[in-house]
């Protein structure tokens, strides 16, 4: 049997990539859902974003898309057009959804060991999604890996410093049992996506 000259098993369809954001984008509104009404936060662009929008009082979804104005230039340099367009597409859903989803979805009881557990998962699981369909949501790791090509600095230890500022910033602003809690959902996710996120893995981008 022989492959069409027209298809190439090595790049996702439109159709695989579309659901692949969603899904992705999805997971991750689940996870600033449970994060949000424990009164926690995590790591990155969203965990700054959730802390600020406690210390505001400004929706998540508007800070988060804010803040990652300024890396879609990186973005597009260092991954190319296509990766910074589906980068876009994923923090306009996830912003998006994460207007929507209060009015359609509350929890009634929310321990925070739960919270941060369960918003670890679905954060890892729809990080997964959105990397194998090549797209991200933005941040400070694209800014991590311009600096590693630039400079040599490992991506992540940027990632992490950048971490480490998020959660001392929240010690000043955040109950200290919510800080930890928090740790405790950070570290869930970091080992999903450590354990799972191998490219040597993945046949399709």
């Amino acid at each position: 049997m022989t492959m069409s000259r027209h298809s190439n098993p090595t790049r996702h369809s439109l159709v695989e990539d579309s659901q692949g954001l969603l899904t992705g984008t999805l997971l991750v509104t689940l996870s600033v859902l449970l994060l949000h009404g424990a009164g926690l936060f995590t790591g990155q662009i969203a965990g700054l974003s959730l802390v600020l929008s406690y210390v505001t009082g400004w929706s998540f979804g508007a800070i988060f898309f804010t803040l990652n104005l300024p890396f879609y230039w990186l973005a597009f340099r260092r991954m190319g057009m296509r990766f910074t367009i589906k980068t876009v597409l994923s923090v306009a859903l996830l912003s998006g959804f994460t207007e929507i989803f209060p009015q359609l979805l509350q929890f009634a009881t929310l321990h925070p060991a739960a919270s941060a557990v369960l918003a670890g998962v679905t954060a890892g699981a729809g990080l997964l999604a959105l990397f194998r369909h090549g797209a991200s949501l933005g941040g400070v790791g694209i800014v991590a890996l311009y600096l590693q090509d630039k400079t040599g600095f490992k991506a992540g230890r940027t990632q992490i410093l950048f971490d480490c500022c998020v959660f001392l910033f929240a010690l000043f602003v955040l109950p200290l049992d919510k800080v930890l809690w928090s740790l405790l959902g950070a570290m869930v996710l970091n080992v999903i996506i450590l354990i799972n996120h191998r490219r040597d893995r993945y046949i399709a981008t």
